[in-house]
């Protein structure tokens, strides 16, 4: 993967030069008691191809800080983010603001946009036309380390 970091987010650029993908077994997994392991149907299976519908337009960026945590994306995270995908209310998205990306989530009202951060440690934010601000893209996929 190619790397730029800013000072929020570090983005990526995915690698999809090995269309193999990881081993898959489509049987499900059993959370309960364990079930008999001897009708596993193995298959590949490529997260580029389930989390990537738009090659061209399609991002990854590793989360930095706490404003996101409510909306389940906590600090370092891996978002998948496609810029081809509209932006609409209530959609999270990485937007250009003020020369730095961040992260949060869109309200659209008649009076204008609001970024709301997913924490109530920390405030709302009215986009003015003051305000150098771009949507760059819209989250669809976080990928998490447990």
């Amino acid at each position: 993967m190619l790397a730029k970091e800013t000072t929020n987010l570090t983005f990526f650029l995915p690698d999809t030069s090995n269309s193999e993908g990881a081993i898959f077994f489509d049987s499900g997994i059993s959370a309960g008691f364990p079930s008999p392991a001897d009708d596993f149907k193995e298959e590949r299976l490529s997260l580029d191809k389930e989390l990537v519908k738009n090659k061209e337009a399609t991002f990854f960026a590793r989360v930095s800080g706490q404003s996101m945590i409510d909306a389940g994306l906590d600090d370092n995270d891996l978002l998948v983010i496609d810029r081809s995908l509209e932006p609409e209310n209530d959609k999270i998205a990485v937007c250009f603001l003020d020369g730095e990306f961040t992260v949060k989530r869109l309200k659209v009202e008649k009076d204008g946009l609001w970024l709301l951060p997913a924490n109530r440690n920390y405030k709302p934010i009215k986009i003015s036309p003051e305000n150098e601000f771009v949507i760059w893209g819209i989250v669809t996929n976080v990928i998490k380390k447990l």
